[in-house]
């Protein structure tokens, strides 16, 4: 009805005044405006800031051992995270004392866990977590993601109160992907590169960035959040393929892969400095601002074979869970879970490709849901090409 409001039903005399959407197919009463107007202040309201004091901080070991549950194996690079984020939250909380930022660069193969391990550290804290993907990112004025709508997302992870985003953590990954060609300065402006190394340089400094809330182009009129840089922490990842070359010809080692060591008299890990990211194509600016430097290792199948069942969110106990709903207990067997390791480590994309085979060789028996006669179903080796075979040894519910 046109005279009625859509939120409480309510009509004339009752209200006092009655809105129409542009649309011209609803209507607002004046005091659910006022309600509306009410809930919108309570809930947009800046929270208190958050003391950061000692008793808050968990210990390295600590946050260690939460990284443990989600993210199996690397563990020198757990530690030396663990490490890093203790240092950086107590600089925050002790803010009279001169302590330097410790930014942090992961360097690892695709699908190593760089991005799990930034986004289980910012689980933990309790602190906004914002994703980046360097590839995506301009600089200022050009047609694409402005690196500042990075921190558009951050405010909005943390409900839009910029004192608790300048205690966040932002992870840009793919950072290998915007190394300049060559290392000398280019004399043109580089969109995807060199340019945009230069504008998260600012922000990995520390600088005072006016964004606008909600993302986008800034325009004359527009209200801005203020945001303070200098104690967010900044994490960015990337495999760099290639890397190694330029470390051997300064070390002259033979190829050993992330972490792995040579058979025979030189065991020592080959290790990467910051030379070889400049070499690489990073700016020594931008290198200099990410003083820890994370070598994580490539996995094989019995890390990925780990990886399916271990972690406390393990894709293994997600399907478990998606047929337990329908009263089914589904069995994986050891030699499916190596042959789903030995799939993934075929498409070279780490534990990222353990889901990618698992749903493809899922999809039929999740299909088939609800199967309300099954009762226990076993998924062997056999069964990974055609899951429904697995139906075929299945044990069925008694009938009542």
């Amino acid at each position: 009805m046109a005279d009625r409001c859509s939120f409480c039903g309510r009509s004339y005399p009752v209200i006092a005044h009655l809105i129409e959407s542009p649309s011209h197919n609803a209507h607002i009463c004046n005091e659910c405006v006022d309600r509306a107007h009410q809930f919108l202040e309570q809930n947009l309201k800046k929270k208190e800031p958050v003391e950061w004091v000692m008793g808050e901080i968990p210990s390295a070991r600590d946050i260690k051992a939460y990284l443990d549950e989600y993210v199996i194996g690397q563990d020198e690079a757990k530690k030396a995270l663990a490490v890093a984020v203790v240092s950086h939250y107590q600089r925050l909380s002790h803010p009279e004392a001169t302590l330097g930022k410790s930014n942090i660069l992961l360097i690892g193969p695709t699908g190593t866990g760089k991005t799990l391990l930034a986004q289980s550290l910012a689980e933990m804290l309790e602190v906004p977590f914002a994703i980046a993907d360097a590839t995506t990112l301009t600089e200022a004025g050009y047609v694409g993601d402005d690196v500042e709508n990075v921190l558009v997302r951050l405010l909005q992870a943390a409900n839009y109160d910029p004192q608790m985003a300048e205690r966040g953590i932002i992870y840009v990954d793919e950072i290998d992907k915007i190394a300049r060609k060559g290392e000398s300065t280019s004399i043109t402006r580089d969109v995807s590169g060199e340019g945009v190394q230069q504008a998260l340089l600012k922000m990995v400094e520390g600088t005072v960035a006016m964004i606008p809330p909600q993302g986008g182009r800034k325009h004359p009129n527009q209200d801005l959040v203020s945001i303070n840089t200098k104690n967010i922490l900044f994490i960015v990842g990337g495999a760099f393929d290639g890397l190694e070359d330029i470390a051997r010809q300064r070390t002259n080692k033979r190829s050993l892969g992330f972490g792995r060591e040579y058979k025979g008299e030189e065991t020592e890990e080959l290790r990467f400095i910051p030379e070889d990211m400049v070499k690489f194509g990073l700016i020594p600016e931008f290198v200099g601002r990410l003083p820890l430097m994370v070598q994580l290792h490539e996995l094989d199948e019995k890390s990925l074979v780990r990886i399916l069942t271990e972690p406390a969110n393990a894709i293994v106990t997600q399907y478990q869970t998606l047929f337990g709903f329908q009263g089914i207990d589904l069995e994986f067997t050891e030699s499916l879970l190596h042959e789903v390791a030995r799939r993934a480590l075929e498409r070279k994309t780490g534990a990222r490709g353990l889901r990618a085979v698992l749903e493809r060789s899922m999809t039929d028996l999740l299909f088939e849901l609800p199967l309300e006669h099954v009762k226990h179903i076993v998924f062997d080796s056999s069964h990974i090409d055609n899951s429904l075979r697995a139906l075929e040894s299945s044990t069925l519910k008694k009938s009542a």
